[in-house]
């Protein structure tokens, strides 16, 4: 065979050889994510997710599928829906508050994950840093459940005539007792009776809610991720006993409680997404910092105001990022 000839042959067999190679790097992959969340309020961080995701080529039931574990409540079947995810061998798994997070840690050996966590994640050993999280694990963070005193006094301004709030919390909450110390202490510099209401479970809440007697409390507070996950029994509730609720989330308002401080939980979905995307392409959750969520929102439902037979004072309403007419 001569000189031409041969370089012929190279040039085909080259193709030949090269064009199934080339073919399986541009062939579309489809990539696994398990979520994990405690559902009610919080499905609005797997739905910022999922558009998150879209923007970045990544669109559901073609690039890629999600597993979604709505542990409606029972936080203690996190840690079964994570080793579930994991023995499925999803190539990510998000999970939704900082005690499903925790949950999740706990429960997998292997899987990357990102979070959305409440409260710092260093502090209850998520992450060793949020510059260099140093593990698998990496994510968003806001400061809600540290908001409580803000969210207290923004209630007291809202109703002059505050005396009592209820508090609800989870008792096996990891956070809880933190948390409610906090709530304890930024009752009494405001002169309010805290009405403490612990429970564990949706059944329980809707048992305490069904409890509470007329007089016990002129509104209701809370953070706690179990009871986030029941706004909609809570805000029901209040609505017929007409009461005030301040809730730490924008959704909680758009549904009917009286307001809220906090975040958005579908921007935090939303945010998660560019960190999801580059460690679903390679990136290692170790080289990603934790990033932290600093912008509030302080939301204001008029028409439950006026269903309560409240006049919201007008320095108030000027101060709101939002107001639901």
């Amino acid at each position: 065979m001569g000189s031409v000839g041969r370089r012929r042959f190279l040039l085909e067999t080259g193709a030949l050889v090269g064009a199934p190679l080339f073919a399986r790097a541009q062939s579309p992959r489809t990539y696994s994510v398990g979520i994990v969340h405690l559902g009610g309020d919080y499905s609005a961080a797997f739905d910022g997710l999922r558009d998150g995701l879209k923007e970045f080529g990544l669109q559901e039931g073609k690039q890629i599928d999600f597993l979604v574990h709505n542990l409606e409540g029972d936080r203690k079947l996190a840690d079964s829906a994570a080793r579930n995810l994991e023995r499925q061998k999803v190539d990510l798994i998000y999970s939704i508050t900082t005690s499903v997070s925790i949950a999740v840690k706990r429960a997998t050996n292997t899987v990357p994950v990102v979070f959305y966590a409440g409260t710092d994640p260093v502090r209850f050993g998520l992450v060793q840093s949020l510059a260099r999280p140093g593990g698998r694990l990496t994510g968003i963070y806001s400061q809600v459940t540290s908001l409580m005193a803000k969210r207290l006094q923004l209630l007291k301004e809202l109703i002059p005539t505050l005396h009592r709030v209820a508090y609800f919390y989870d008792r096996r909450n990891p956070l809880a007792e933190e948390v409610t110390r906090a709530q304890r202490v930024a009752a009494r510099q405001l002169d309010l009776g805290l009405v403490e209401r612990p429970v564990d479970s949706a059944a329980s809440l809707q048992a305490s809610l069904d409890s509470l007697r007329p007089g016990d409390a002129d509104a209701v507070a809370y953070v706690d991720s179990l009871v986030v996950s029941q706004t909609a029994m809570v805000i029901e509730f209040a609505r017929a006993k007409r009461l005030a609720i301040m809730a730490p989330d924008r959704a909680s308002v758009a549904q009917g409680a009286l307001a809220s401080y906090g975040v958005s939980y579908y921007r935090a979905g939303q945010l998660a997404a560019k960190q999801v995307d580059r460690i679903l392409h390679g990136v290692a959750p170790s080289d990603l910092p934790v990033e932290q969520m600093d912008r509030l929102h302080f939301a204001i439902n008029l028409k439950t105001a006026k269903a309560i037979g409240l006049a919201i004072p007008q320095p108030v309403l000027l101060e709101a990022d939002e107001v639901i007419e």
